[in-house]
């Protein structure tokens, strides 16, 4: 059994050297980001507009969080499906945008752009919505207000349980998994 790993969100050649399967205590700064969000980013940055926020050097997570329950900073905010971003990821990957978290696999195109770009995936519990909200410090809203839930925010989570699902090499616990069945 791996062992965790504190690691700074910040860090984009410690998460380099991170390999698929390690397990994650993730510290720092992400973005969150679901389907609504990347279709709008995804269209400013073909009509080559400035995106709201820095896309370069960032962590997305995959989530629609639930509105804050009166003394929390966040409510439930478990990880959405990421193949529903896999048309949008290579771009975003092109970009600068350094890793994901999400839950479940992705696509071979997606798997080629994290090898290409030295990126990473991380996979988070999905069903541990709650859980992971207790890991959320900070939050703010920092564009798309309209979208709601799907609005894209800035996040300050402190040891967020995570999984390297695919590594920089592009090694995937998805196709390990399958491999032994």
């Amino acid at each position: 059994m791996n062992t965790r790993k504190s690691i700074n969100a910040d860090n984009t050649k410690e998460l380099e050297l991170l390999k698929c399967g390690d397990l994650v205590l993730l510290d720092g700064f992400i973005i969150t980001g679901r389907d609504a969000a990347h279709k709008r980013i995804f269209e400013l940055t073909k009509r080559n507009m400035p995106l709201p926020f820095k896309i370069k050097d960032q962590l997305i997570y995959y989530t629609g969080p639930c509105p804050s329950p009166p003394g929390h900073v966040i409510g439930s905010c478990g990880p959405t499906t990421s193949s529903r971003m896999d048309a949008y990821t290579p771009e975003l990957l092109d970009l600068g945008l350094k890793g994901m978290i999400g839950k479940g696999p992705r696509s071979k195109q997606v798997i080629d752009s994290i090898k290409k770009n030295k990126a990473i995936y991380f996979a988070a519990t999905g069903g541990a919505g709650a859980l992971i909200a207790s890991c959320v410090k900070g939050c703010s809203l920092i564009a798309f207000d309209d979208l709601g839930p799907e609005a894209v925010y800035k996040l300050y989570v402190e040891q967020f349980p995570l999984i390297v699902a695919i590594d920089s090499c592009g090694n995937s616990i998805y196709e390990i998994v399958d491999s032994r069945n």
